[in-house]
């Protein structure tokens, strides 16, 4: 996937045919996008077209109205990837400044889609807005398309229950209540944080079960407190892993919202790596203990629990296992 940061990486070299393209925020990568964008690859399949997905750097909220800005599913980072895997050609990414936010709906049409990407087929969903002040709705698009030549498709919610759309406030609210494994299915991939090891205070290691504590610096929405099964990854190499996420009220002093990722069956090395944390389901809720012992009993009835939970996913999944170092 060719990625295009910003109008000044434009126009697209797209051929005589043009592009297919959708618009979005992508926060997530989550089903509803990906019906959204598996139809973009089939017409542009079909029409010998380049399928181009354009996006921004940011939620506009972080611009336009910091306080309601929600927190991000995924990083920048973190969507680019996702993207990637979905097969489309190229993701224009454009900074969302004060000017692109001014930019009036013709405008922002005819310099971006049309004379930038040479749109000849644009797909949105049925809540799409565009230009200054979302002046731009999908009957403006339209009547825009006819002048300069594209098509406009109107893409239908998915709604796995037929109630609810899937939305981003949809999966940030099921991840705060620690429900990740609908949250994952929301999203048609489980729910990731990803950075570096960094020493922490080495309570794990003490009580037999050394663990990787991820920055806070992390990219990925973090789920609510407690206990969780769930896979590290190591650049080509996943391993099961319990995961704990909180400050550990049993001990003073740790960190709020902290990540730690104890690899099962083995030891290894990873400060200074940068890894990623999958959640795959909620074990528990965080418990202060009366002390160390019963922490320790209860740790290991969580290790065996989730090593159980993590190989009938993988057996009914159809994977053959995690790879091995």
């Amino acid at each position: 996937m060719k990625v295009l940061s910003g109008i000044g990486s434009l126009p697209l070299e797209a051929g005589t045919r043009g592009s297919a393209v959708t618009i979005g925020k992508f926060d997530g990568v989550h089903a509803g996008h990906r019906a959204v964008i598996g139809r973009l690859n089939d017409i542009a399949e079909a029409q010998g077209l380049t399928a181009v997905i354009v996006t921004f750097d940011r939620h506009p909220l972080a611009l336009l109205a910091p306080e309601k800005c929600p927190p991000f599913l995924i990083s920048a980072e973190q969507k680019l990837r996702l993207l990637a895997e979905t097969g489309v050609d190229a993701t224009l990414v454009l900074e969302f400044t004060q000017e692109l936010a001014s930019l009036p709906p013709e405008v922002f049409v005819e310099t971006v889609l049309v004379n930038g990407l040479h749109a000849r087929h644009i797909l949105v969903g049925e809540d799409f807005r565009f230009g200054a002040n979302g002046a731009g709705d999908i009957a403006l698009l339209t009547e825009l398309g006819t002048r300069f030549g594209f098509v406009v498709d109107l893409i239908e919610d998915v709604k796995p229950d037929r109630v609810r759309r899937v939305s981003s406030t949809w999966i940030r609210e099921l991840l705060a209540s620690g429900d990740v494994r609908a949250a994952g299915e929301l999203l048609g991939h489980t729910p990731t944080v990803r950075g570096e090891v960094v020493h922490g205070a080495a309570r794990g290691r003490e009580l037999g079960f050394p663990t990787a504590n991820i920055s806070e610096e992390s990219e990925g929405l973090i789920p609510a407190d407690g206990v969780y099964a769930g896979w590290l990854t190591d650049g080509a190499t996943r391993y099961p892993a319990a995961i704990s996420v909180g400050n550990n009220p049993t001990f003073h002093g740790v960190a709020q919202k902290q990540v730690e990722a104890y690899v099962l069956d083995r030891e290894i090395d990873l400060y200074g790596h940068v890894v990623e944390v999958s959640f795959v389901d909620r074990i528990r809720g965080m418990v202060a203990f009366t002390g160390i012992d019963p922490l320790i009993v209860q740790m290991r009835a969580d290790v065996d629990q989730i090593r159980t939970l993590l190989a009938d996913s993988t057996m009914h999944s159809g994977q053959s296992g995690p790879p091995r170092a």
